[in-house]
């Protein structure tokens, strides 16, 4: 482990303690609101430690993280369930009946899974910050705002939901694994990587983006090498088989990312058009429930619902549009602006990213960066070649995200899928921050050492907290980025944690 990675590293899991212990604190000191939020009732006797498990980690459970810890527990019983995909509460399920099996004389189900939530999301955030600033390093090209980019992600905005019961840890660590091992050129590997990633969020398909566009930027640097330096017939041979290997990773890779999408699918189908399961197998206080609320379960005896008889019976989409309202300009809404407000710094970010990476690279972006000058000698940092696939993928999250989801949702979506919110607020610190040049601060009272090289081995610095002391005499460009990240990361946990509205 290279010095960098152990810098990173250790402060990750330092703000992940922070975390835990903040929410519960935060969680103790401040009442839970009373939300209308999915509380299914507990069926199981409490065992010894879980009163003690609820108070120290209680607030990680709420909102949507009581769907993944009842998914662990019970399985897909109410039709709305299925927005929520398996593998986190597969992951979930399997710790409390490994690692914390031996703890089940005196820790319930519950009790256990709610420990996997806080000790599982912390290793998965610590893995996703290695795979995040391995992937930096790759695309960027510069150790500088690779090593300031990934200690900023450790503060991210989004990060009560890291650390809550929510899949954006487990997401974000096979996202940015898969998009480091697909920029080595590990296309399989790769696939698998991203593929798994699909069966913890939906939005892993638009993965299928990079899968497309990264070797067929490669097929197109393996052309142009065959031009200059083969003749005749085996320049054609060449040509067929760079294609040919091509079309076939480009139609497998998007098969295999796919496919816990569609198998998931499936089996929502199966288990509600096709059901196997009566009334009487149901606990009767689930069932109650769903009787309560409205939720549907699965019965042999009833008809199928309507969905079922779609000509492509997708349940995903009959649960976002039921359940959720979620739609193309559903949430315009005057009512919603608090939560549009919530999601603009986010919004802003991605549209400074947008826009200063096709300024700089006009010419690049309208080839849609396969070929051009900047690509034979690119410039390291935010304004490499490479860099403009990611762009695009944090535009398009953008958009979709504004204009067809809860548009506060935003932080948590982008945060945990792209890296682009990142290296833009690290691209605008080192270029406004004068605390951050190589050079000394001009203000004699300051003096800090956070120039990031890696001299003599020794450990890098971290800028952030360096800058924390000084936060009133920083640029107004870190006030508002560091303010945002540090405001967002404390009022997630204060607010979150006790059913209050957020992100």
């Amino acid at each position: 482990m290279t010095m960098d990675v152990r810098a990173v590293v250790e402060f990750a899991a330092a703000t992940r303690g922070l975390s835990l212990v903040l929410q519960a604190v935060l969680n103790a000191a401040i009442p839970d609101h009373d939300a209308d939020a999915f509380s299914p009732p507990r069926t199981e006797e409490a065992l010894y430690l879980d009163s003690a498990v609820d108070w120290l980690f209680g607030g990680l459970s709420h909102w949507d993280a009581e769907h993944f810890l009842f998914i662990a527990e019970r399985g897909y019983l109410y039709e709305h369930n299925f927005a929520f995909f398996p593998l986190f509460p597969i992951v979930l399920r399997g710790l409390a009946e490994t690692l914390l099996w031996p703890l089940s004389s005196w820790l319930s189900m519950r009790g256990r899974l709610l420990l996997a939530v806080a000790l599982g999301n912390s290793a998965l955030f610590l893995l996703s910050v290695v795979a995040f600033y391995a992937l930096s390093r790759v695309v960027l090209q510069d150790r500088r705002l690779a090593l300031l980019s990934s200690f900023l992600y450790c503060f991210t905005p989004a990060n009560v939901f890291m650390t809550a019961g929510y899949s954006e840890s487990l997401f974000a660590a096979l996202t940015f694994g898969g998009l480091f091992l697909l920029e080595k050129s590990f296309t399989l590997r790769a696939c698998l990587a991203l593929s798994i990633a699909t069966a913890a969020r939906s939005n892993g398909l638009v993965n299928i983006g990079f899968l497309l566009y990264l070797p067929s930027l490669h097929a197109i640097s393996q052309i142009r090498v065959y031009r200059a330096t083969t003749k005749g017939h085996s320049k054609v041979l060449h040509y067929i088989l760079v294609v040919v290997r091509l079309l076939f990773t480009s139609l497998f890779g998007t098969a295999v990312i796919a496919l816990p999408f569609c198998a998931f699918q499936y089996y929502g189908y199966r288990t509600f058009c096709t059901p196997s399961t009566s009334l009487e197998q149901i606990h009767p206080a689930l069932l109650s429930l769903g009787e309560r609320k409205g939720y549907r379960v699965p019965d042999e005896n009833s008809p199928p619902p309507l969905w079922c008889l779609r000509p492509l019976p997708l349940l995903y989409s009959h649960i976002q549009d039921v359940y959720w309202d979620v739609g193309f300009l559903r949430y315009f809404e005057l009512k919603q602006i608090p939560n549009f407000i919530l999601a603009m710094p986010m919004a802003t970010l991605a549209i400074m990213a947008a826009y200063a990476y096709f300024h700089a690279n006009t010419e690049l972006c309208l080839r849609l960066g396969l070929w051009g000058t900047g690509l034979e000698k690119p410039t390291p940092g935010f304004f490499n070649p490479k860099v403009f696939v990611y762009v695009v993928h944090s535009t398009v999250l953008l958009v979709f995200g504004t204009l067809c989801m809860h548009v506060q949702v935003l932080t948590r979506f982008m945060a945990s899928s792209s890296p682009v919110p990142f290296w833009i607020s690290a691209h605008l610190l080192l270029l406004n921050e004068p605390f951050l040049h190589r050079r000394k601060s001009s203000n004699p009272n300051v003096q800090l050492q956070t120039d990031l090289k890696n001299s003599c081995g020794h450990k890098p610095q971290n800028p952030i907290l360096a800058l924390l002391p000084h936060f009133k005499t920083c640029s107004p460009t870190t006030q508002s980025i560091l303010g945002y990240f540090l405001s967002y990361w404390i009022l997630g946990l204060a607010l979150h944690c006790n059913f209050l509205p957020w992100t």
